[in-house]
């Protein structure tokens, strides 16, 4: 478990107008949801850019009821339920009416430890948010929380730290059956908490 440094919530101007440059930001980040039984926070150390125009992304088809909050303003929250068992959080990464999103993928536990174990019902830390489904219910995160404004005041939000991120990898996007070749997926190199098949994680 990393202290926490200093955090302060990113404010949009920070955040590139690029999908794939976003990924790539959001290593080192934190995520942190305000409940009424205290925070929950936790370092962001691996994500999956879906850009313009790529048809593994949800935002290839144009806007839908299901899809709106990909095509926000970058700094948004999109949250959908994947294959009936779990929820993924997402990060709109384009200008406004332009589809486009950020998955996150893994993150490092730092604040609310014990509540999130009881969430996942594990209590190794390293397995806590390691994989996009176990860090949303880590996180406490639904559909409740699709489409909220992750640099305005609310209860989720994104937020940077003084404390260093280690040298980032790229590699292929994991679990896809479009468009897997591509080098979309980025994560902090070493670091415990990142998810997918260890050939994956150097």
């Amino acid at each position: 478990m990393s202290p926490i440094r200093r955090l302060r919530r990113l404010r949009r101007a920070e955040l590139p107008i690029d999908t794939v440059k976003l990924a790539r930001f959001l290593i080192g980040k934190v995520v942190v949801h305000h409940l009424n039984t205290g925070r929950l926070t936790g370092r962001i150390v691996e994500t999956e850019a879906y850009p313009i125009g790529d048809a593994a992304g949800h935002a290839f088809r144009g806007k839908t009821p299901r899809n709106g909050s990909l095509f926000l303003q970058r700094g948004h929250a999109y949250v959908y339920f994947s294959y009936g068992s779990s929820f993924l959080l997402n990060v709109s990464s384009e200008r406004s009416g332009v589809g486009g999103g950020v998955l996150l993928r893994a993150i490092e536990p730092l604040e609310g430890i014990e509540r999130m174990a009881r969430s996942r019902g594990k209590m190794l830390i390293a397995d806590i948010g390691r994989g996009p489904g176990r860090l949303t219910r880590a996180m406490k995160v639904d559909l409740r929380q699709d489409g909220l404004d992750l640099c305005a005041p609310g209860p989720l939000w994104l937020g940077t730290t003084t404390q260093a991120t280690g040298a980032i990898g790229r590699s292929v996007r994991i679990g896809l059956s479009r468009n897997v070749r591509r080098p979309l997926r980025f994560y902090e190199r070493g670091n415990p908490h990142l998810s997918g098949p260890k050939r994956l994680r150097q």
